[in-house]
């Protein structure tokens, strides 16, 4: 899938970024190597494909950027505020935390380190931690309440805010996993996608990390010394489904590297008639010419 735009990037500084103090905050713990320089770029170019593959920019003026604290969230924050320092991204940036009621949830660690950029940003505390206690029961997943009730308050925001978009730090695995989750346990051909418009039709939901590898987001945040902040409520619990999904695809990559790649390439190149949906190609309508001509 090769960009068709032209880069009109300003030249490569290395990770100078010379007389911009927020893009220097932001690096400032980044190696000087060419080792992350290139996984840095890599990153970017994964995006500015979504971008361009998704109409991702298409009438955008403002984005919501939800951050959890953890690696993916991070490394969307980064890859984003690289793409405007360069001319390629012409969107303001909101960043957000919601803080949702999590017991001993480090409450200082994303604002102290949102003010250190200087970027703009809101956090926003909502206690879904004790809807979801209580409306879950005992050994049940929390995940699926829990996004509901983050991505209702997530649109709210953004409406406050006045932005177009919100805009989720979901890589390739996320959206594999959610595919085979569909698949295996929902019997049906899904996954997440890139670009999605709410039910309200008011706001896009974008996800410009789609081709990214978790792995080469992790070694990203690793690079980048980010102040994680691990997920205690969902990760604590054992057996989730998605879980078994991740362990699935780690094994088919290990057995037949590539095939994570492949399987991504695949949701982007459906044949609806090669599949079993009458509603998605008009099955009824194939008929051998000289059948339809003594049809007529």
């Amino acid at each position: 899938m090769p960009m068709t735009n032209t880069d009109h990037a300003p030249e490569d500084e290395g990770l100078a970024f010379a007389g911009d103090a927020t893009m220097q905050a932001l690096f400032r713990h980044a190696p000087q190597s060419g080792g992350f320089n290139r996984l840095r770029k890599k990153l970017i170019r994964q995006a500015r494909q979504a971008f361009e593959d998704f109409a991702m920019l298409r009438g955008q003026r403002r984005w919501l950027v939800c951050l959890s604290g953890g690696k993916d969230s991070y490394g969307l924050l980064a890859v984003l505020m690289e793409l405007r320092w360069r001319g390629l991204l012409p969107v303001e940036l909101v960043a957000c935390n919601l803080d949702q009621g999590q017991p001993d949830f480090p409450k200082h660690i994303l604002p102290d380190y949102l003010a250190s950029l200087g970027i703009r940003h809101r956090i926003e505390y909502r206690d879904t931690y004790s809807i979801v206690k209580e409306k879950v029961p005992e050994g049940a997943t929390y995940c699926s309440l829990c996004s509901r009730l983050r991505r209702g308050n997530l649109y709210r925001i953004a409406r406050e805010e006045g932005c177009d978009a919100v805009v989720l730090g979901h890589h390739r695995e996320d959206i594999l996993e959610t595919f085979f989750l569909n698949l295996l346990h929902g019997g049906r051909l899904a996954a997440m996608p890139p670009k999605l418009l709410n039910d309200e039709g008011d706001l896009l939901l974008l996800r410009p990390l789609a081709y990214c590898a978790e792995d080469d987001l992790a070694r990203f945040a690793s690079a980048m010394r980010f102040p994680i902040i691990p997920c205690d409520l969902c990760g604590s619990q054992d057996g989730l489904q998605r879980n078994a999904m991740k362990r699935m695809l780690v094994d088919i990559e290990a057995r037949m590297p590539g095939r994570k790649d492949a399987m991504l390439r695949a949701l982007g190149h459906a044949n609806p008639s090669h599949l079993l949906d009458p509603r998605l190609f008009d099955f009824s309508g194939l008929a051998p010419a000289a059948v339809k001509e003594a049809a007529e």
